[in-house]
């Protein structure tokens, strides 16, 4: 009976050792794949990091195609003789070619979409338009919504005013009411001294000019002289009103765009074809 007994407590023993060696070689087989899971999720990121790495390597190459072509819109008001105008179905002017030829530079072809002058600033910050150019002064409010290039012409703003008029100089327009082109330095300019008369078109406040609605105009020097010679009984004041240089504008702070173009301005004043496109407009009195 006892022999019984210890022969039934062995079979229990190896039983039991069988049936923990089964358990053991299953515990085997059930890490080996988590190893092997924990091996391929380990590989899983090294893949991604392959696939970011040739989008790196891609993105260079995007970008160069990116300056090397393409189309470089310009947004613009073309109602500011000699800077932008029509000419037919065309929009011609010193900065219609200035622009085109600082595209030509960055491999580009330019494209103009014409807007109300007050509206290019917003199409820059929406990205409708690369750059904008429509004889645009630097100032401090500007340049809390973008960025500006180097300059590329100066400018005068002139008072146009009846040739009857008793105004002599800007000293004489506090108090008179001012025409201006809505959303222009000269807009700016006159609204430190009173509230001027807004025009969405620089014409318009000229023909009010002439019609007497308005005691002075004050825009700028060179579209002054074409509207003055176009309306009779006008004249431009010899004192200006104020001096200004104009720049490119781009979005805020791309900076790439701005370097781009400064350096093209800087080739195409070097080689005397910027000089050469203002003289084509301005010419010596």
């Amino acid at each position: 009976m006892k022999k019984k007994m210890v022969s039934m407590m062995l079979c229990a023993v190896v039983t039991a050792a069988m049936v923990t060696g089964c358990g053991g070689k299953d515990a085997a087989q059930t890490e080996a794949p988590a190893a092997e899971a924990g091996d391929a999720a380990e590989e899983a990121p090294a893949a991604g990091d392959a696939a970011e790495e040739e989008t790196s390597a891609e993105a260079p190459e995007a970008e160069a195609e990116a300056s090397e072509g393409g189309t470089l819109v310009m947004g613009t008001n073309a109602e500011f003789p000699p800077y932008e105008f029509y000419e037919g179905q065309e929009v011609v002017g010193i900065d219609a070619e200035m622009a085109a030829a600082v595209a030509e530079k960055l491999g580009m072809e330019l494209k103009i979409e014409d807007m109300a002058f007050d509206s290019i600033i917003p199409a820059l910050s929406s990205g409708k338009v690369d750059i904008g150019v429509a004889g645009m002064t630097v100032t401090e409010d500007r340049l809390k919504n973008v960025s500006f290039t180097d300059t590329y012409a100066t400018a005068t703003q002139a008072i146009i005013v009846r040739e009857d008029s008793e105004i002599t100089g800007a000293d004489d327009l506090d108090g008179k009411k001012i025409g201006v082109q809505q959303g222009t330095t000269g807009d700016l300019f006159v609204s430190d001294i009173t509230e001027p008369e807004r025009f969405n078109k620089g014409m318009e406040a000229v023909m009010a000019l002439s019609q007497s609605k308005l005691d002075a105009v004050v825009i700028d020097n060179e579209p002054a002289k074409v509207f003055v010679s176009e309306v009779e009984g006008l004249k431009i004041l010899d004192e200006a009103f104020a001096e200004e240089e104009y720049a490119i504008a781009v979005a805020k702070d791309n900076t790439e765009l701005v370097e781009k173009i400064n350096t093209a301005l800087a080739e195409l004043k070097e080689d005397g074809t910027l000089q050469t496109i203002i003289d084509k407009y301005i010419t010596a009195e």
